[in-house]
């Protein structure tokens, strides 16, 4: 088993990831009935998108020796109305540092490769942007 879910009432349910015994709470979003107060299921889904980028990028850095460490990741979920699905997921990702062209490239294949951008429908847009040798 890898969670547990819990629905607590008030649209809002508990997540136990079951290794780990950590908890995230869901609350419905304000234009859906919920209050908002925190993530929904849609915004961990785009957000996921990102963690997983940043992960599966990280693992490539890390085996070619070099750091992606303080590389942050800035998501936008656009959501569609007929049918209510998530339409878009904009993920703005910026890289402290300066890296070569071949890391670039890899790092931009990497994020391409995570299992969750894989795993979502290919009607799901994913925008992604890339910047460099910025300041988070």
């Amino acid at each position: 088993m890898t969670s547990k879910v819990i629905y607590t009432g008030d649209l809002r349910t508990n997540l136990q990831h079951i290794q780990s015994g950590d908890t995230i709470i869901t609350d419905a979003p304000t234009d859906n009935k919920g209050k908002g107060e925190a993530f929904s299921p849609t915004d961990l889904m785009a957000t996921s998108l990102a963690s997983c980028m940043l992960t599966i990028i990280g693992i490539n850095a890390m085996e070619r020796g070099y750091s992606i460490d303080g590389a942050s990741a800035e998501v936008t979920k656009i959501m569609n109305s007929e049918p209510r699905r998530v339409g878009e997921i904009k993920v703005i990702f910026n890289f402290p540092g300066n890296y070569s062209e071949i890391d670039k490239k890899r790092i931009e294949a990497s994020a391409y490769s995570c299992p969750v951008s894989k795993s979502l429908h290919p009607e799901l847009k994913q925008t992604i942007e890339f910047n460099y040798g910025t300041n988070n």
